[in-house]
């Protein structure tokens, strides 16, 4: 299979979740509805791997149950989560690229483990910084609804989700975890499906599916197909592509998610938006490298199905 098959496809399904999760809120429960996503995601991968290789192959020990999990919640739950509820406030696009700095995050963390990272690595994480500087500083992006302190706390929000999900993908190296990585994602997206359904029912979330519009409904079908589509071509691309090409994702989703939001929701492309864009993407583009040249890819270990 030509590598740019499954590079292009994880470019533009993973690119346009951000999307997807804007058409869900927009008449459907941020929450429960990213909890239904995940529950019908997770009952379809594990169905697929239950017939092609046994329900044996999804047993997994206790432990491998239990930090699976933990890795679903933290990361799914939390990031998906905060972003379903920060969308009502920030563009796709800025949505897209405050979630880009999770490389950036763990570049920080590494240095905190004692780690060095390359001067190129280093000179990325400063620039995706600056970037994020601009975009959080206030009057040069329009809310998509309320006010400037509500979008200048849902951004800080989508930041902290960012943080969570860079923190628990840094540690899950030391945890035991399923051998087979597509159990570890089955039981990911279970485990945040089932948090997800929950806490939008204690915050009172009710599905009813007379009140939705079409479009949200055809996103939602679209989000779990995502979730699995994305997934096998990043675990394809892992095995038969150069890791570098590989996680071009981490700065091409950005680029994809901006267009998107501009061309079908009509978002405003402002001064501070195109350079954060650029800035943001340079500095995750240069991290990659960097990585690459020391044969570290801490992105790898970043990238929960979307």
């Amino acid at each position: 299979m030509p590598i740019w098959g499954p590079l292009v496809t994880l470019w533009l399904v993973w690119g346009s979740t951000y999307l997807g999760i804007a058409l869900v809120i927009a008449t459907m429960p941020g929450l429960l509805a990213n909890g239904l996503r995940f529950l019908l995601a997770a009952g379809l991968l594990g169905g697929f791997l239950a017939l092609r290789s046994g329900i044996g192959l999804l047993r997994v020990t206790r432990d491998q149950l239990a930090y699976s999990s933990l890795m679903g919640v933290t990361l799914l739950s939390v990031g998906i989560g905060v972003l379903s509820i920060a969308q009502q406030y920030v563009p796709t696009g800025v949505a897209a690229l405050l979630i880009a700095i999770v490389p950036l995050w763990i570049v920080l963390f590494r240095l905190i483990g004692r780690q060095r990272p390359s001067p190129l690595t280093l000179g990325g994480v400063a620039i995706g910084f600056i970037g994020l500087a601009v975009l959080v500083s206030p009057g040069g992006i329009t809310p998509v609804s309320g006010t400037e302190r509500d979008l200048a706390l849902a951004s800080l929000a989508i930041v902290a989700g960012s943080f969570c999900w860079a923190f628990f993908s840094w540690k899950s190296t030391s945890f035991s975890l399923p051998r087979d990585s597509r159990v570890t994602t089955f039981y990911e997206l279970l485990a945040a499906g089932m948090a997800l359904t929950g806490i939008g029912a204690l915050f009172g979330q009710r599905l009813d599916f007379a009140e939705y519009s079409a479009s949200s409904l055809w996103a939602v079908g679209y989000l779990v197909l995502a979730s699995i589509i994305g997934f096998l071509s990043y675990t394809w691309l892992l095995a038969n592509a150069p890791l570098s090409l590989t996680s071009t994702y981490a700065y091409v989703n950005p680029l994809v998610a901006v267009l998107l939001g501009w061309l079908v929701l009509g978002e405003l492309l402002t001064t501070d938006i195109i350079i954060g864009l650029i800035v943001i993407t340079g500095g995750v583009a240069l991290v990659v490298s960097g990585e690459s040249r020391t044969r570290r890819a801490p992105i790898e270990s970043v990238v929960p199905p979307r």
